[in-house]
């Protein structure tokens, strides 16, 4: 293990005025309140886990885009830009969007047309038991894990800006979101997250503005990367200032294999696995009023998606060049205004904010890395608590009870999420890159399950057997290869593979896919697959195609249309992986 995700220099690093405090009081007091109000409309299971399926496309689009928008979005990405420059936009242009339209068009009819309350329940429905417990089982895990990343994250910013312990920056910062879930459920989650939207740009987007002027706009930025990129063991000018083909991103040496594994590793298997499977994006859309709006909720959510790279990315970049002591840091020098290894790329997005910001907008920032953080982690603890209520607690352990009991369950299992995602904080504290991290638990989880799913979607000849056993061996397979690597968790690494950083998942995600779906197709030809009659609206041959789509959505002007949507978001995303 390393050194902590954010060591910051000292208990405090920017002095915040009384008007930037009272901003951030302000803030809170709107998101209990939203938990309060919300809390009203909450009578049954159904509006606590899924809103009452009664909210509008432009709000759970906007929440699907800010529930993403957390800890790791906006550190990590930030962090990327500083180190990397340019390639980071491959997670946002390759390893998100395409995605997202796929979700809207082809997978968001069989959720919302099944009516099901959670991905592994859809598993359930398609597989059985064996491969809806393995899938609930992870997911449980694997949004415990994230959740303390955001937490651990969130905890370190108040820290950093209030001075107060760790522990106790992370307990409050529990007890806020904790409060307003339990008590207005979903509701209260997707309202706030697109209040923190809005809060999240308002704080990004002056910052951007601000640092791209004081470096000397877009000449002066690369002229200080190019300036920068002279000392030894920092990327080169080219590598930074253009995406393609993102060699110092994967830490592959080859031009060919660096595509290759952004495009299959991120942008297929990562970027499907988690945004066509991951139920913390998923729930957001089920919680709309139609399957039209449904559909159209991750494509509405990618077109912010597409320009969140300028107030993310960018500001990282900045940072790089503007920032003495992330310039220092990077460049391999002892760091100015700190002890040396005090510094990391995670801590590029403060320091920038410190450089550039006036008191009243500092208040905006703060409020807005707040704002994000609890997002990401809302956004964990509420589908965790749908799973473990539905999938695990009502199937597995106590079955047939009322509403009001599993209602109950909902409540308590976001009490005792919220407090296990204190402990796992502790564990995400251990690493140094935060981003390697999160994308190897997505290599763990996310990418077998989207290789089991697709297969069984699109194929009826998939057995119930097959998706347990590919879920499995999938899973293993991506454990083995991160553990294999030089890096991925530290000294525990064995370092038998030449594989580090970021290509490192984007290998061990190919690998869990590739062997999922080799093992599904072997297995299902020696068992025995489902009934056809069974298999309407979990299998896409099988499911009429009035199933699929609202007749009303063809009245609508093309503008508010699924696919003419989709198609614009599609064009934006490939001009700018051209212009960039």
């Amino acid at each position: 293990m390393t050194s902590p995700v954010v060591a910051l220099a000292g208990d405090t690093i920017i002095s915040a005025h009384p008007v930037d405090y009272l901003i951030v009081a302000i803030y809170f007091v709107f998101v209990i309140g939203i938990g309060v109000v919300a809390r009203r409309q909450v009578s049954d299971s159904v509006d606590f886990f899924l809103s009452g399926r009664s909210l509008p496309a432009w709000v759970t689009g906007l929440a699907f885009i800010s529930a993403n928008l957390g800890a790791v979005e906006i550190m990590g990405m930030s962090a990327n830009g500083a180190q990397f420059g340019l390639p980071a936009v491959h997670y946002f242009w390759i390893g998100a969007v395409p995605a997202m339209l796929f979700l809207g068009v082809v997978m968001m009819p069989f959720y919302y047309g099944s009516k099901v309350r959670s991905v592994p329940e859809f598993m359930l429905r398609r597989f059985g038991p064996g491969a809806h417990l393995v899938n609930a089982i992870s997911f449980a895990v694997a949004q415990l894990l994230i959740a303390g990343i955001n937490l651990y994250l969130l905890g370190s910013i108040i820290q950093a800006l209030v001075g107060i312990p760790l522990w106790l920056s992370t307990i409050i910062a529990a007890a806020i979101v904790l409060s307003y879930i339990t008590l207005g459920g979903l509701s209260a989650a997707i309202y706030n997250e697109v209040l923190q939207f809005f809060v999240i740009v308002a704080a990004l987007t002056p910052l951007t503005w601000l640092g791209l002027k004081r470096v000397g706009g877009w000449d002066g930025l690369k002229q200080g990367i190019t300036e920068g990129a002279q000392n030894k063991g920092v990327a080169s000018a080219a590598e930074q200032l253009h995406s393609w083909p993102g060699t110092a991103l994967t830490g592959f040496s080859s031009d060919i294999l660096s595509v290759i594994g952004i495009v299959f590793g991120l942008g297929f298997v990562l970027s499907f696995g988690y945004w066509t499977t991951n139920f913390v994006e998923v729930q957001r859309a089920m919680a709309t009023d139609s399957i039209s709006s449904a559909r159209k909720t991750p494509i509405i959510g990618a077109y912010p998606k597409i320009f969140i790279p300028f107030i993310t990315i960018l500001p990282g970049m900045i940072a790089a060049v503007l920032v003495p002591q992330i310039a220092d840091f990077k460049a391999g020098q002892s760091v100015a205004g700190g002890a040396e290894g005090s510094i990391t790329y995670n801590d590029a997005l403060i320091y920038l904010m410190r450089e550039v910001l006036p008191n009243g907008l500092l208040g905006v920032a703060i409020t807005g890395l707040l704002a994000a953080f609890m997002a990401g982690m809302a956004a964990n603890i509420s589908a965790f608590n749908t799973v473990l209520s539905f999938d695990l607690w009502e199937r597995y352990v106590v079955k047939d009870q009322s509403d009001d009991y599993y209602l109950r369950v909902g409540r308590l299992a976001t009490v005792a999420a919220t407090v296990i995602a204190i402990g796992t904080s502790l564990l995400a504290s251990n690493f140094s890159n935060i981003m390697n991290y999160l994308q190897t638990l997505f290599g763990f989880f996310n990418a077998p399950l989207f290789a089991t799913f697709i297969l069984g979607m699109f194929w009826k000849r998939m057995t119930a057997t097959a998706g347990w056993v590919g879920l499995v061996a999938g899973t293993l397979s991506a454990v083995a290869v991160a553990f294999l690597s030089e890096d991925a968790f530290g000294s525990v690494s064995l370092g038998v593979l030449p594989l580090s950083g970021q290509g490192a998942s984007f290998v061990a995600a190919g690998t869990a896919f590739v062997v999922d779906v080799v093992l599904s197709i072997v297995v299902s030809m020696v068992t025995a697959p489902k009934p056809v009659e069974e298999l309407r609206g979990l299998v896409y041959s099988e499911t009429p195609k009035e199933d699929l789509v609202d007749e009303h959505e063809k009245t609508l002007p093309w503008f508010r249309r699924t696919i003419p949507l989709a198609v614009i978001a599609g064009v934006i995303t490939i001009a700018l992986n051209f212009a960039f």
